[in-house]
C-alpha cells in the first residue's frame, strides 16, 4: 500500500511538472507569436511604402523628364517621325 502511495506521489508530481514546463512553452510561443505578428505589420506598412515610391519612381513624366536632362533626349518634330506599316495583316 506505503509502495502504491509513492508511486503514485511520482507520478503526479511528474504530471505537474510536465504542466508547468507545457505552460511555460506555451507562453513562450504566444509572446514570440505577438513579436512576429508586429514584424509582420511593420513589413507590411514598408512594404506599402515601398510600392508607392516604384510607382512615382516610374511615372511617366519622370522619366520623360530623366530622358530629357541626363540622356539630352527631345521629342521629334511631327515631320520626323515615320509611321511603316506592318507587312503581316492584322487578325
Amino acid at each position: 500500500m506505503l509502495r502504491t502511495h509513492f508511486i503514485l506521489i511520482a507520478v503526479l508530481l511528474a504530471s505537474a511538472i510536465a504542466l508547468v514546463s507545457a505552460q511555460h512553452r506555451s507562453r513562450t510561443l504566444h509572446t514570440q507569436l505577438e513579436r512576429e505578428h508586429a514584424h509582420m505589420r511593420v513589413l507590411e506598412t514598408e512594404h506599402g511604402q515601398l510600392q508607392i515610391e516604384q510607382g512615382t519612381l516610374a511615372a511617366h513624366a519622370r522619366i520623360a523628364a530623366l530622358a530629357e536632362t541626363r540622356l539630352h533626349m527631345k521629342t521629334p518634330a511631327r515631320d520626323g517621325i515615320i509611321v511603316i506599316e506592318s507587312a503581316v495583316p492584322s487578325p
